[in-house]
């Protein structure tokens, strides 16, 4: 009843011409002032120091008007370094009908997500990242149907990725990573959907290969406890320039055709992946990162075009391909981690120098390293694998 008469009250006084300057919708007029009221600079912060309720709010800091509404609310000092802002986010934020961008620079915002802001039904961008945002996220953000970027990332988020999130149509960056989410991985919907960052959780549960649309350019669900093969999912990513699905509980086998796509960065260390690694086409990827896993069989020679190569911690066997040597020599190849395998042999000189700008490490297999190159601290000191160790794998 008080907003409702305040609001009566504003209307008339404008009518009667007592705020000439004033030309801001007096419900956006209203709700700023909430939020100002639940919101405090941290110390070494100044962002508020322009909001004076007295003047025009379209020329406060952070806040952005076409006409009468507020379209764009930018709360905090973006600069690098800023302390950022302390307190809770008002529900009022929802009476801010024409809003289309909400961000809020990385600082001390506790509480929960407003469910106010599923009314935001304009709102393209939200960003609140780094800070402390408890809670669930809401569901019915799903009813804001032209969300496109949602980065709740670091974070203390906890619940699940409700299924309305994975079914807003136009969503083309989710980016939830840091939290403690928890539960499966929804199926998304949007086929503009380029970007997914969901690595640091406590998500469980397999993917579907129907749940990622192939629009996907970017995708990341490191350490979490996700499990199941993805084989059929990956090949269906076919326009993946980064994929990391390292340290979850995945099993399976890595299908070779897909080191035939554009991947500049592949990770899928620390799983508990089956099966081995044989491309049916040449690889194109410059960085490949297969470490901490369990994949098994020969090393194709087909991998030897990726400069940066990291298959240590596997159950590789068999001799390392001559293609290897040659490109290690000729520094085409930065990165060789071979180290912590069963490999057998690798036809190399002992006198051969390896190019500054090139790094192998061999140590740890069924084999004696022919040279001696600097390794990482990670590989241990020994430089052969036990024998007894040897002989139960080949049998």
């Amino acid at each position: 009843m008080r907003f409702t008469q305040l609001i009566w009250c504003l209307m008339f006084l404008l009518r009667l011409g007592f705020f000439t300057e004033a030309i801001l919708d007096p419900v956006d007029f209203l709700a700023l002032q909430a939020i100002r009221k639940s919101l405090d600079d941290l110390p070494g912060s100044n962002f508020f120091q322009s909001w004076d309720f007295t003047s025009d709010p379209c020329t406060f800091a952070g806040v952005y008007c076409d006409g009468d509404k507020v379209i764009s609310l930018n709360l905090g000092d973006p600069r690098a370094g800023s302390p950022g802002l302390s307190g809770r986010i008002n529900p009022a934020i929802g009476k801010l009908s024409s809003l289309t961008e909400l961000s809020i620079v990385p600082g001390r915002i506790m509480g929960a997500l407003p469910s106010t802001l599923s009314q935001l039904r304009d709102l393209r961008f939200l960003a609140i990242n780094r800070n402390y945002l408890s809670g669930e996220i809401p569901a019915s953000l799903g009813d804001v149907r032209g969300l496109r970027t949602l980065d709740l990332s670091y974070n203390q988020l906890t619940g699940t990725i409700s299924p309305p999130i994975g079914s807003l149509p136009e969503l083309t960056n989710l980016i939830l990573c840091h939290n403690h989410l928890t539960g499966s991985i929804p199926s998304f919907l949007s086929q503009s959907l380029i970007r997914i960052d969901l690595k640091r959780n406590s998500l469980t549960g397999t993917i579907s290969p129907a749940s990622l649309p192939p629009s996907l350019q970017y995708l990341s669900l490191a350490w979490n406890q996700l499990t199941g093969t993805v084989d059929h999912v990956l090949l269906r990513l076919n326009k993946l320039n980064y994929l990391d699905l390292s340290l979850n509980r995945f099993t399976g086998t890595i299908p070779g055709r897909i080191f035939a796509f554009p991947i500049t960065n592949l990770q899928l260390q620390r799983n508990f992946f089956y099966g081995s690694i044989n491309p049916a086409n040449q690889v194109t990827i410059p960085t490949v990162d297969l470490s901490y896993n369990r994949f098994s069989g020969q090393i194709s020679p087909l991998l030897s075009s990726v400069e940066n190569l990291y298959l240590n911690s596997n159950r590789f066997t068999g001799e390392v391909p001559a293609s290897f040597v040659e490109r290690i020599l000729s520094a085409s190849i930065q990165t060789l981690y071979l180290q912590h395998n069963f490999l057998t042999g690798i036809q190399i000189s002992p006198a051969a120098e390896i190019p500054v700008s090139s790094s192998l490490c061999l140590q740890y297999n069924c084999m004696v390293p022919p040279l001696q190159t600097p390794c990482p601290l990670k590989a241990g000191p020994q430089k052969t694998r036990p024998t007894t160790q040897c002989n139960e794998w080949r049998g």
